[in-house]
């Protein structure tokens, strides 16, 4: 199968000839049918975040089962499903506490010595990121990396649920658990952003307020449901926010990944506030809370994979966008090729994109 490779950081992907192994007992074969370009793979391909290499990053994806292992029970072949990077075991103490998206347990993949499940065709391995490697004609996963959807469902919208929209709207309807009619702010309108300014409009947030230096994607927000939208880059925009909600939002959600959108999330809280930071960060960088913001009862906290229990939440975000509240075409900037990878993460690296998509086929 041909696959993006990682050879080298800050170097462009190789297009390459990949082999995938047979699905081990608890194992799915899928054959990829679209995979959206997310900044996470970025920080991997430009080297702020260390992976073993060579490696074919890509992990919000959809496609349909080809084979599976001895043992799968959670699908079948011939299934459309949405994989997402938080596999989970099932039996440690996260998942059996309900926080499966902080499962880490080594059973899902697969044991030292045994065969790789991505090889060159010379034999030597190729290695796994975060449990999909999805940039790929096939991915082989373990079964809890995946979820069957309707097949009535689009793959190419449904391949952002796996990330972006697991992310974005789950910080809003899991981690943060917005309560209708309060004020939310978020900062970043890529895709993790817009989907959670589109899932604080299903939630029957107040004020949405958007926070962006780029005037089209401010005018994409205010599409999928924000009231009010503010450059990022603005001189006194922390000052506008807290005027607008008359001291401050009860709830605002950082979408970027850098330590100036981190600390503007902090400032525009109110009173009592929840500041949630899903961007990754470069890994020195910090963020935290004055002795006097702990005292007016403010929060600090990460919101990794938007908490999800995704077996459950990526149906009913499929769902969402079947019956017309979840807005998955208007994220979506761009289609393209396998091909042009390069050409997808150079437009990350620019900014201006919302969400591009690589079809297969």
């Amino acid at each position: 199968m041909k696959a993006a490779v990682i050879f080298e950081t800050k170097k462009p992907l190789e297009i390459a000839d990949v082999v995938t192994s047979k699905p081990a007992a608890h194992e799915v074969l899928i054959r990829t049918v679209a995979v959206g370009v997310c900044r996470s793979d970025l920080h991997f391909v430009d080297g702020a975040y260390p992976h073993p290499l060579p490696a074919i990053p890509g992990h919000e994806a959809a496609g349909v089962v080809e084979a599976v292992g001895d043992e799968v029970r959670t699908v079948k072949v011939g299934d459309h499903v949405v994989t997402c990077l938080s596999a989970f075991c099932g039996h440690c103490e996260f998942c059996v506490t309900g926080r499966m998206f902080l499962c880490v347990d080594p059973g899902t993949k697969r044991a030292k010595g045994a065969e790789p499940r991505l090889k060159f065709a010379n034999g030597d391995p190729v290695n796994q990121m975060l449990n999909l490697s999805a940039y790929a004609e096939m991915m082989l996963v373990h079964e809890h990396a995946c979820v069957a959807i309707d097949r009535d469902m689009p793959l190419d919208r449904a391949a952002l649920i796996g990330c972006a929209v697991t992310t974005g709207a789950g910080a809003v309807f899991n981690t943060t658990d917005v309560t209708p009619g309060e004020t939310v702010c978020v900062v970043g309108c890529g895709g993790i952003g817009l989907a959670a300014v589109n899932a604080a409009k299903i939630a029957g947030a107040g004020k949405i307020i958007a926070l962006d230096p780029v005037p089209e994607k401010r005018a994409i927000a205010e599409k999928l449901g924000a009231t009010h939208t503010y450059d990022a880059m603005g001189e006194n925009v922390v000052a506008e926010v807290i005027e607008l909600t008359k001291g401050g939002v009860h709830h605002a959600i950082e979408a970027v990944g850098r330590a100036q959108s981190a600390q503007a999330t902090v400032d525009v809280l109110r009173r009592g506030g929840t500041a949630t930071i899903l961007g990754m960060m470069p890994l020195d960088q910090k963020v935290g809370l004055s002795a006097m913001e702990l005292l007016s009862g403010k929060r600090l906290q990460g919101g990794i994979m938007g908490s999800n229990r995704f077996p459950v939440d990526i149906p009913r975000l499929v769902d969402f966008y079947q019956r017309g509240l979840l807005d998955l075409d208007t994220i979506i900037g761009e289609r393209m090729g396998l091909e042009r990878i390069n050409d997808a993460f150079d437009e990350l690296r620019k900014g201006d994109a919302t969400r591009s998509v690589i079809t297969f086929g």
